[in-house]
């Protein structure tokens, strides 16, 4: 299956260990995960503005998902489809990754599930689908 984690879900993943931590091992063992390199650039931003990590690690983190997940250029969705506009990149992302699932903490995502037959989960709801899915 292929699916997009979201950086807020990366970002958690990164930070705390949790639910997020166990969908991004899982998925990276069991998944094809989908990004583009506007989302790993929003991913740094985060990573070294928001929580101040330090930029080498920073840098090997993303090395590491450069060589894991398959990078795809976003399409453009037009008209825009979120409130907040950034959030189209993921969007687009998943469309031209031929997603079947967004994994993302973000509200204003979550509220467009599904979006064009692409389901958009909670980390937390990830699980439950995922083995809907394989029982189908």
């Amino acid at each position: 299956m292929r699916l997009l984690l979201d950086t807020n879900v990366l970002v958690a993943a990164l930070i705390a260990r949790g639910v997020c931590t166990d969908v991004l091992e899982h998925c990276v063992r069991e998944h094809v995960v989908i990004t583009s390199q506007a989302l790993l650039d929003e991913l740094h931003d985060v990573l070294t503005r928001k929580f101040r990590q330090r930029e080498p690690d920073v840098r090997s983190a993303l090395r590491l998902f450069r060589a894991t997940f398959t990078l795809v250029a976003p399409e453009v969705l037009e008209p825009p489809v979120c409130r907040d506009r950034d959030d189209d990149v993921v969007l687009g992302t998943a469309l031209a990754g031929g997603c079947s699932a967004i994994v993302t903490g973000d509200q204003d995502l979550l509220v467009l599930d599904p979006f064009r037959d692409i389901r958009v989960l909670a980390p937390s709801a990830f699980w439950k689908w995922e083995s809907e899915q394989q029982q189908a």
